[in-house]
């Protein structure tokens, strides 16, 4: 029978979850009349999270397929795994900590079924469950990168969405190393409805995102989708030119005309720690993007696959 809905779920550590998530999808979609595939990507777990994906395999091996890499190359890596190999009308990306509902999966599809001018589906938080201080970092990123990217990022979005497939056709074919997954699923274009959902209780353990991953993941979205700090070393150099330029006329002119006096030593200790510290900070912008050509004309894979289990 041909699948209708094949949900995309990266795993990590997630041994508590897996089947737990596994029987609330199943629970959901048997209510429905929709024929699925679950996807799980083992993110090289180190728990017994690959353990419990083979048994549920053995257990269900007609709607289930298990990916497992041969280490940790991060959740991006494991969304395009997982898109790689799913088919069917629509895709889903849902976590397995159950904090995403399935039953919005449900929700989603029946919306694009009865809209075709629709894509994609996806989900954000209305009413974000989130220490204060996140919630202001959160509310900066999404002002400062829509005022220097060219493609929207919707606040609150995640990567909670439901794509008709070639939506992820066009997804899959970007060829690029360092994926930052919510910029690409903008920079494809098609058109995207957001659903407000209400995050719900993790069923077991803690988030895998820390206050540090998440600084290092805005920083991931702003140089893969702006060059924007590149364009700070050109005004940060225009600035110091024309300060120095002026600076220098002021000196002419209070040495010819006001018989100052200078003590040159504190003025050029000062001036060569401003410069020194502006070419350091220019220095490592062009450093971040050098790296990432270096690190893409490698020609890596993103992930590797070391078993896979299920059609």
């Amino acid at each position: 029978m041909a699948v209708k809905i094949s949900l995309v779920v990266p795993c990590f550590n997630e041994e508590d979850n897996v089947e737990r998530f596994f029987d609330e999808v199943q629970t959901v979609m048997q209510k429905s009349s929709y024929t699925y595939k679950i996807i799980f990507i083992d993110d090289g777990s180190r728990d017994k999270t690959l353990a419990h994906l083979k048994e549920l395999y053995a257990r269900a091996n007609t709607v289930v397929k298990v990916v497992s890499f041969s280490r940790n190359f991060g959740k991006e890596a494991a969304i395009l795994s997982g898109l790689k190999h799913a088919d069917g009308d629509y895709i889903t990306i849902i976590d397995a900590d159950l904090q995403q509902s399935p039953g919005i999966v449900v929700d989603m599809v029946n919306f694009l079924e009865n809209n075709s001018e629709y894509d994609c589906v996806a989900a954000y938080q209305k009413h974000r469950r989130e220490a204060r201080r996140l919630r202001i970092f959160k509310k900066v990123f999404y002002k400062l990168i829509n005022k220097i990217c060219n493609v929207e990022f919707v606040s609150g979005a995640s990567d909670f969405r439901t794509f008709r497939y070639p939506m992820v056709e066009a997804i899959i074919s970007l060829p690029e190393y360092f994926r930052f997954s919510k910029g690409i699923f903008s920079w494809v274009g098609y058109k995207t409805y957001y659903m407000p959902y209400e995050v719900q209780k993790r069923n077991s353990g803690t988030s895998k995102w820390s206050f540090k991953s998440l600084v290092a993941y805005a920083l991931e979205g702003f140089i893969s989708f702006t060059v924007f700090p590149l364009k700070i070393a050109t005004v940060l150099g225009c600035i110091t030119s024309s300060l120095a330029i002026v600076y220098l006329f002021v000196i002419i002119y209070q040495k010819l005309f006001c018989a100052a006096s200078f003590s040159g030593y504190p003025t050029i200790v000062g001036l060569i720690l401003l410069l020194g510290g502006i070419q350091l900070f220019v220095l490592g912008i062009m450093g971040e993007y050098i790296a990432r050509i270096y690190v893409q004309g490698k020609n890596r894979p993103i992930y590797i696959e070391k078993e896979i289990f299920g059609e």
